[in-house]
């Protein structure tokens, strides 16, 4: 089926060609309270049928699991898609609900061999740094990152919470195909620093939780309507006056929503996929979802062209966002620029 198939985008200067809008897959088994698997595996081929082709997970999802689950998606389809996957997210054999931050070379091969085996491939097409050991030289564990392309076992490097400093350390080292970042009406802290340095050096732009982790589809009002199970219960936005606060900055994308016809969702995706052209660089945002239905809705997005006057509209909505997107801002780019 090609109907409603999305275009197309580089990774970096010479990475691949993927669909310009990717899959978040953390969702399908992990971190979201209860899930279908039935339902997970149909949204993957319903994804892949609409051109999407770049699949994100990492190995910190389900310890693995995610990985697992993804496996035969992956290897029923290999030609057709691109295998993002992430390491930096040790857990301690003594506490698995604690995530340890490790970019150490020793570590960083005992991550790939495993994923590796978890994915059941022969090679990752994107692998990226999690998260950032401030401990450890970047060049250090990009240079062991460069060493996973020359044997074969990575395609092409990506790193994820960076600030344009690290991004511009690493990418002496070797080429950097793509930053993986929070970006979305709720998150624009990226804009100021990082934004620019990767239009600089040719590196993609990948947008994480570009729907504010569900928030700005309107589906959920506050942490209290997700499950027990669900991480978005610890996120700062979604808790308590929060909530209500930033409930309310819906209603501009509501209103522009209405003027398309389309749902919240969509144009606040439409609003992530207008970045490339305000900002100068390819940007390839990847929502998540566990539904056939939403990816449908989601690639649809990428046909929405927002106005100039629309644009205005929902520029000062990040600015009056009440609460951070992590408790502990250290793990991002912002808490260290």
């Amino acid at each position: 089926m090609t109907d409603g198939r999305i275009t197309t985008a580089k990774l970096g200067d010479d990475g691949p060609e993927v669909g310009v809008q990717g899959l978040g897959c953390m969702g399908m088994n992990f971190g979201y309270g209860p899930s279908d698997a039935d339902a997970s595996r149909a949204t993957l081929e319903r994804a892949l049928e609409l051109g999407v082709t770049l699949y994100d997970t990492a190995d910190a999802y389900g310890a693995g699991e995610n990985e697992r689950f993804l496996s035969p998606f992956f290897k029923a389809h290999r030609d057709e898609l691109v295998i993002a996957t992430k390491f930096a997210l040790s857990i301690p054999p003594d506490d698995p609900t604690r995530r340890v931050i490790r970019n150490d070379p020793p570590y960083i091969r005992q991550a790939v061999e495993a994923s590796l085996k978890r994915l059941d491939v022969d090679v990752i097409d994107l692998y990226y740094m999690h998260r950032r050991d401030v401990n450890v030289p970047i060049e250090e564990s990009v240079g062991v990152m460069a060493e996973l392309v020359r044997e074969g076992k990575v395609k092409h490097l990506g790193l994820s919470e960076v600030t344009a400093g690290e991004l511009h350390a690493a990418h002496a080292v070797h080429p950097i195909a793509a930053v993986q970042s929070e970006w979305s009406l709720f998150s624009r802290d990226i804009e100021t620093n990082v934004v620019p340095a990767a239009r600089e050096l040719g590196v993609t732009l990948v947008a994480y939780s570009p729907l504010g982790r569900g928030f700005l589809t309107g589906s959920f009002a506050s942490a209290e309507d997700l499950s027990s199970g669900d991480f978005r219960r610890q996120q700062p936005r979604f808790t308590g006056d929060n909530a209500a606060a930033n409930g309310a900055l819906l209603e501009p994308i509501r209103a522009i929503a209405e003027t398309h016809g389309a749902s919240v969702g969509q144009i606040a995706l439409a609003w992530a996929h207008q970045q490339s052209s305000v900002h100068g660089l390819p940007v390839i945002p990847i929502p998540g979802t566990r539904k056939p239905s939403r990816v449908e809705e989601n690639t649809a997005a990428t046909r929405i062209v927002l106005t100039d006057d629309e644009l205005a509209l929902l520029d000062p909505i990040a600015a009056k966002v009440a609460g951070n997107r992590y408790a502990d801002m250290a793990f991002t780019s912002a808490g260290r620029e």
